[in-house]
């Protein structure tokens, strides 16, 4: 999917239409600006918050074209080292020896690359059962569930967890991503930190076949499929969630519904990862932490560029438009769309000198 810049005469044509009925509209976008056209591609978890983000910077600066296609977050790497992409998003950073071995056709050797944890979202852990909104599970039993260890709603390791809650005796259906996925790396990890007795495989982008289950690709499959079964569970960025019952996570003692606020908290007690560049923002999530009102099923999505191009026919695009997903109004503008979490104020400064550097 390609989502593609409102032209001068369309922006024109909309702020005479607000003219008419008394509205002032809001004013068109600079023409001297930024010019050209840029092709993203990644991860489908940002597809409403580059949505926004698309719209915002082409309003702004209508020479420009952004497109971003949502193939998933191990296409956009794939891509982005191609050279087929300007920028990728991920739902995972490149890993330390993945940058070592990478040849990044569109980037200056020995230049580096940059990547910002732009989009902070809780994976709201989804299921589809007559009558039920929510559950409270803790990690041991959503491994269970998830390896199909567990596969019946009324285990007694489901019921004891949400006594007042009248589980159905109905085989649970859990259902993951078909193609290599950011989310599924997210989640994985999340279940081998939090529960290393239960789920022993460790952080994985592919789901293992051992496992079994329901298949689906990309964000959209495992929604539908959750939505149109019946005791189904799976796991999706919580901007997709709509009207599915959803899991508050335990975490110490207590059951934490998601919210982009307990995301938030969770990155904020979590250090960068080691041996990265300057201008390599990855962060090691505290899965396991135990601090009050954290949740710690988080994706966090990446934005990922060149420090320097080979060619820079179209840097200052591509420096504008990251410029703007990171500032408080492009965050405010996914965060009103998806419900993701504004990065924190020292995390914008940081980035925003490592993009003001790209060239």
């Amino acid at each position: 999917m390609k989502f593609t810049r409102l032209g001068t005469a369309t922006a024109l044509a909309m702020a005479s239409a607000l003219a008419l009925t008394g509205c002032v509209p809001a004013p068109v976008g600079d023409v001297s600006g930024p010019s050209g056209t840029i092709i993203g591609a990644g991860a489908s978890s940002q597809q409403a918050a580059q949505e926004a983000w698309v719209r915002g910077f082409q309003l702004a600066n209508v020479a420009a074209t952004v497109e971003y296609d949502p193939i998933g977050s191990g296409g956009g790497r794939d891509t982005f080292i191609g050279g087929g992409a300007a920028f990728a998003a991920s739902d995972r950073a490149y890993k330390v020896e993945e940058i070592a071995e990478a040849d990044f056709v569109s980037c200056v050797p020995d230049t580096g690359i940059l990547e910002i944890p732009a989009y902070i979202s809780p994976i709201a852990i989804i299921f589809n059962l007559d009558g039920i909104t929510s559950l409270n599970l803790d990690a041991d039993t959503i491994a269970g569930i998830f390896t199909g260890e567990i596969d019946q709603w009324d285990d007694a390791a489901i019921v004891d967890q949400n006594p007042s809650v009248d589980l159905p005796s109905r085989n649970i259906t859990a259902v993951h991503r078909a193609d290599d996925s950011g989310t599924t790396a997210n989640f994985t990890d999340y279940l081998a930190a939090a529960a290393p007795s239960a789920w022993t495989v460790g952080s994985i982008e592919k789901w293992p076949l051992e496992f079994g289950g329901e298949a689906a690709p990309q964000t959209s499959g495992v929604v539908d499929a959750v939505t149109n079964g019946t005791g189904t569970i799976g796991y999706a960025d919580a901007s997709r969630a709509g009207d599915l019952g959803t899991v508050a996570v335990k975490v110490g003692d207590d059951y934490v519904e998601y919210s982009p606020e307990a995301a938030a908290a969770i990155v904020d007690v979590s250090p960068f990862g080691e041996g990265r560049g300057e201008t390599d923002f990855a962060v090691e999530i505290d899965r396991a932490s135990t601090a009050s009102g954290v949740y710690p099923v988080v994706l966090i999505s990446y934005l990922i560029a060149c420090n320097e191009y080979v060619s820079n026919d179209r840097v200052d695009v591509i420096r504008g438009y990251l410029d703007y997903v990171i500032s408080p109004e492009g965050q405010q503008a996914a965060a009103a769309s998806a419900g993701s979490a504004p990065i924190s104020d020292s995390l914008y400064e940081k980035a925003r000198a490592a993009v003001a550097a790209i060239k």
